[in-house]
């Protein structure tokens, strides 16, 4: 049984802050693109810190580090992404054993191929982040995590298209995709893509989350070109 993610919250300065935290312990790894932790390797928590949605810190890899430490975790030992997102709004879903939490802000969503002046006007605008954790119950070798970034990533831009979003993503997008290291005489899946068993199933819990998180930005934002964060939104 996998670790559930929850819903904490932390302490700086005056503020309380939502922090969602999944504390899986040691016997994972994980490829991510997170601030802290980001590559490949071991991976016994994940965090999706909010931040203010004008964030600026001089140190923002120092920041995640305080903000994990803050929370009892190791602060190497584990993966921080920061968005301005309300993180309390997240969306989760499940399907045969992988889980998925989103956070979706979608202040400026973006093509990923764009014109390098395109590219430069977003820098004037104020930024929306979709943060992603996705769980997969058995061990994935090098390949398929790879993969399943690729299948995730995949599964989000359907998601945003389905629901007549103008933008593959955001340019701030974080993924974290974890699983249980291989012990003994377990044999690591070898294939992460969306016809695949495992990659199928990450597949379909990605899109579900990023399209409830999308549903709900719609109806709390009521326009996709409303302010976000620099960060995250």
């Amino acid at each position: 049984m996998t670790a559930a993610v929850r819903l904490l919250e932390r302490q700086e300065g005056d503020r309380l802050w939502p922090t969602l935290v999944w504390d899986a312990g040691l016997g994972w790894r994980a490829i991510s693109s997170a601030l802290l932790g980001g590559g490949l390797r071991p991976c016994a928590w994940w965090l999706d810190a909010q931040v203010d949605k004008e964030y600026f810190h001089p140190d923002p890899l120092a920041h995640a580090r305080q903000i994990a430490a803050g929370l009892g975790l190791e602060p190497d030992a584990g993966a921080v992404m920061l968005t301005a997102a309300d993180v309390r709004r997240w969306t989760a879903a499940t399907d045969d054993g992988v889980r998925v939490a989103a956070t979706v802000g979608l202040g400026l969503p973006v093509p990923a191929a764009a014109t390098a002046e395109a590219a430069a006007r977003e820098t004037a605008e104020r930024v929306g982040t979709i943060n992603l954790l996705v769980v997969v119950p058995v061990p994935l070798s090098d390949a398929a995590l790879v993969n399943a970034v690729v299948t995730a990533t995949e599964a989000k831009a359907q998601a945003l298209a389905e629901a007549g979003v103008p933008g593959t993503g955001t340019s701030s997008d974080s993924l974290c995709v974890a699983c249980p290291e291989p012990h003994g005489g377990d044999v690591a899946e070898p294939y992460g893509g969306p016809r695949s068993t495992w990659g199928a199933r990450l597949a379909r819990a990605v899109h579900a989350a990023v399209a409830a998180g999308t549903a709900d930005w719609y109806r709390t934002s009521g326009d996709v070109s409303d302010a976000g964060g620099r960060i995250g939104s």
